[in-house]
């Protein structure tokens, strides 16, 4: 909760001050009441009442005050709204050590499963793109309101060869440089699937940096866990190969560009990673004033305090 015109706020103060008066005057009304005898029959006579419902008017009233004030002060609060024009381009790893099934069925299967949850979760207003690589960047989408179009293409990955990440990175930068809608560029983001270790092309971190300076943030999601394995393809060398996930190189990656990281150790966490990318990336935060609400409460407030004093004030017969 925010304020368009926090100075108002400060009549807040105010309130204690009004309570300390509030109770300054029943001190003195009972230092100069006139004293009765036959107490006990005026109170029978008089009916009991509740001590809650004596300070009811009043609590009422200071509670008016403070919504009326808050009102006074703009109130806004953040929500979230759809995005109604922005470019995504996934980068996905499809690199052998996509083959290893630490992740059910397989880290691969698992990916384009992810993947298209996260399609899912866009809003039709969003184009996407995908950079698809391994050795290196080998499939390129320009981002596209036709978001089955990416699904197939991202369906038609197979898992070969080692992890070009930084090459993979620049070309999914270079593209989104190029879009423009009207003769503006929209904002745009990155979210970059891997497995593993980059093992031939340019540093990552340094494409991240580039795309920083851009403000195109890359969100990262490091798949697998640091004791998969996958057959060796080679006649040489142990039959089994380590596989393990490179969060650290992730993390900085997301860091360099103003984005975030996130780790997925399984099938069920990489999809639920997607979604919340799906709608994180599909809303933006907006700031909406609420000076209504709080105005019509103190209304109501006041309303209410009337209501009570007069139910509580004394009549004669």
């Amino acid at each position: 909760m925010s304020f368009g015109s926090p100075v108002f706020l400060l009549a807040l103060l105010a309130l204690p001050a009004l309570v300390a008066i509030q109770v300054a005057n029943r001190h003195r009304a009972r230092r100069y009441a006139v004293r009765f005898t036959g107490v006990a029959a005026l109170k029978e006579a008089a009916g009991t009442v509740p001590a809650w419902r004596r300070h009811l008017p009043a609590a009422l009233l200071l509670a008016a005050l403070a919504a009326l004030v808050l009102a006074l002060a703009k109130p806004e609060r953040t929500v979230g709204v759809p995005v109604e024009k922005a470019s995504v381009m996934l980068v996905t790893d499809h690199s052998r050590s996509m083959l290893a099934e630490d992740v059910e069925p397989d880290r691969i299967t698992a990916a384009k499963r992810a993947a298209s949850r996260f399609l899912d979760q866009l809003p039709p207003g969003i184009r996407v793109g995908v950079t698809t690589f391994s050795d290196v960047p080998d499939g390129t989408q320009t981002p596209t309101y036709d978001h089955d179009l990416i699904r197939r293409t991202i369906e038609a990955q197979i898992a070969d060869g080692g992890t070009a990440t930084g090459d993979a990175l620049q070309v999914a930068l270079d593209t989104l440089e190029r879009l423009e809608q009207n003769g503006e560029r929209t904002p745009a983001a990155m979210v970059l699937l891997s497995d593993g270790a980059t093992t031939t092309g340019r540093d990552p971190v340094m494409v991240a940096r580039a795309a920083g300076e851009a403000r195109i943030p890359i969100y990262t999601v490091a798949l697998g866990t640091r004791d998969a394995t996958v057959p060796n393809p080679g006649p040489t060398g142990p039959p089994l190969l380590p596989v393990a996930p490179d969060p650290e190189t992730l993390q900085a990656i997301a860091d360099a560009s103003g984005g975030r990281a996130f780790q997925a150790q399984d099938d069920q966490e990489l999809s639920s990673i997607y979604e919340t990318l799906g709608s994180r990336l599909g809303t933006r935060d907006e700031q909406r004033e609420v000076t209504a609400a709080f105005a019509v409460g103190g209304l109501l407030l006041l309303l209410g305090a009337g209501a009570a004093s007069m139910r509580s004030a004394g009549r004669l017969p």
